[in-house]
């Protein structure tokens, strides 16, 4: 390839006059060659190549990658710190969690304990109370009885007395003779008895 783009460039020197005073350059240097491919050149070339590589090889060797080592042995020690720090605090939060569910459900037994003690307390009251109200019905009920069986009593006393007096008043009007209240009374007890 160098040496079509020498034939052109000869082409153009022998067209243009001011090509030629280039031309005349390019042959001074030695035939028109790339220094770098310039097979006269390849020993100092590789020499410089040998000192550079090893410069650099020493200078990676020494600074670069023990640097970067470093750099990456922090990191690797930074996230095995942090990851070692997060599963501490993932078992420190579990650890709270199941404090707090336990919590949780010794309030919650605490609570219905509570509710159930109110609940059978209340059921005592009102047992206690309905059985006091119960008495005093009972009571109320024996004390009506009795005032309603004196009141029976007095008047079926009474009615006694109006039947032996309705009945001598119904016989005289009928017999026109006039019955003892006495004889009355006790015809009326032997029929009260039968």
């Amino acid at each position: 390839m160098a040496n079509i783009v020498l034939a052109a460039a000869e082409e153009a020197a022998h067209e243009s006059p001011a090509h030629g005073a280039t031309q005349g350059t390019v042959e001074h240097h030695g035939g028109g060659d790339f220094p770098p491919f310039d097979v006269n050149n390849f020993a100092p070339q590789l020499v410089w190549l040998a000192l550079i590589f090893g410069l650099l090889y020493v200078l990676m060797s020494r600074i670069a990658l023990p640097r970067i080592g470093s750099i990456l042995s922090d990191r690797e020690s930074r996230i095995e710190s942090n990851l070692s720090a997060s599963r501490e605090l993932q078992t420190k939060a579990q650890a709270a969690a199941a404090e707090h569910d336990e919590t949780l459900r010794a309030t919650k037994a605490q609570a219905q304990a509570i509710g159930r003690d109110a609940q059978q307390q209340a059921a005592s009251e009102t047992q206690t109370r309905r059985s006091a109200q119960e008495a005093e019905f009972a009571k109320k009920l024996a004390e009506a009885d009795a005032q309603i069986s004196a009141a029976k009593a007095q008047a079926l006393s009474h009615v006694e007395e109006i039947a032996t007096e309705a009945a001598g008043s119904i016989l005289e009007k009928l017999t026109g003779a006039r019955i003892a209240a006495d004889t009355l009374r006790g015809e009326f007890q032997i029929i009260k008895a039968s």
